[in-house]
């Protein structure tokens, strides 16, 4: 599967390639999406557009995410996909069923590869760093599963610089696989941590950025304009605390009069600031429809200049 008009990119200094955008089910598929027909359309659709990443987690609808875009991933040869899941929060109320523990590491991968159909994971990300499990002891299930086929390279989300040198440190000193790939939250509305923190010690280990929550759960589309009706932020009340505030409806709407200039939607101008960050690999997008999933898409077709990458930076400043 290529696609001309997808752009690929390596993630980091590894050899494997991503397309820079790529889908994920945070949230919808087996959430809000729980039609099979529907999810499976919209996975077509982001095939055949020459998305070869398709991000899930086991947590998402607790396992659900996994067993129906696993269902629908089987449309497609296993070769040219890159299917990543992650582990690290309760998928129960067992004291063990949580954490990056060896235990619930190595549980929980086989419980991932068995409801998406699969017979090893090209990445495997540890959700969140683990402040009761030895770094040491989270590497090392890792690496194990490396050797034995399970997953091909392993990554981090939401870690910091500092937990992802721990990781590295250990990593060197007992020659063991390194993270490939850390998955952070960012953009325009959430810049700080991953810009200060993040990106420079990734980009310092050559390890490929893949990006969750790019339009902020649609606060950057311009929907929330008149107030919230629906969507996340109707439905996740941390997502409406952090990103629902009088400051940032301005900016987004602010940012309407560059979209426009642009011939572009507010989503799409987004997106494309992002695909044109420094250190970028993949940019995850969430879709409950074709036509969402199109609309993001076209946001390749977004010009980047550097005025407008100074205009937006200026308008979401953080300092």
């Amino acid at each position: 599967m290529f696609n001309p008009t997808m752009p690929y990119r390596n993630a980091g200094r590894c050899g494997l390639k991503l397309s820079s955008l790529s889908l994920g089910g945070w949230t919808t598929f087996g959430g809000t999406v729980k039609d099979f027909t529907s999810v499976r359309s919209i996975l077509r659709l982001a095939y055949e557009a020459g998305i070869n990443f398709f991000d899930i987690a086991d947590i998402y609808a607790k396992g659900e995410s996994e067993r129906i875009m696993g269902g629908a991933l089987k449309d497609f040869p296993r070769h040219e996909l890159v299917i990543s899941s992650k582990v690290f929060w309760p998928m129960s109320d067992d004291i063990n069923d949580r954490g990056l523990s060896r235990k619930h590491i190595l549980e929980s991968v086989n419980k991932s590869l068995q409801r998406i159909g699969t017979d090893y994971l090209d990445i495997y990300f540890c959700h969140r760093y683990d402040p009761e499990t030895p770094v040491e002891e989270t590497v090392r299930i890792m690496d194990d599963l490396i050797h034995h086929g399970k997953i091909l390279y392993w990554g981090t989300s939401e870690w910091t610089a500092e937990q992802i040198q721990e990781a590295m440190d250990v990593c060197d000193q007992g020659g063991y696989y390194r993270p490939q790939i850390e998955q952070p939250q960012y953009s325009l509305l959430a810049r700080e941590k991953f810009e200060d923190n993040v990106r420079p010690k990734a980009q310092e280990h050559g390890m490929g950025l893949v990006t969750w929550s790019p339009l902020a759960s649609g606060m950057l589309t311009g929907k929330y304009d008149n107030g919230i009706s629906e969507g996340r932020l109707s439905r996740i009340d941390w997502l409406r605390e952090t990103f629902y505030t009088e400051q940032n409806l301005e900016r987004v709407r602010n940012m309407k009069a560059l979209a426009d200039e642009l011939e572009c939607t507010r989503g799409q101008l987004a997106l494309a600031w992002l695909l044109n960050q420094p250190g970028m690999t993949s940019v995850i997008l969430g879709a409950t429809s074709i036509e969402q999933l199109q609309e993001n898409l076209s946001c390749l077709k977004v010009p980047m200049t550097e005025d407008v990458d100074k205009a937006l930076k200026k308008l979401f400043s953080y300092s």
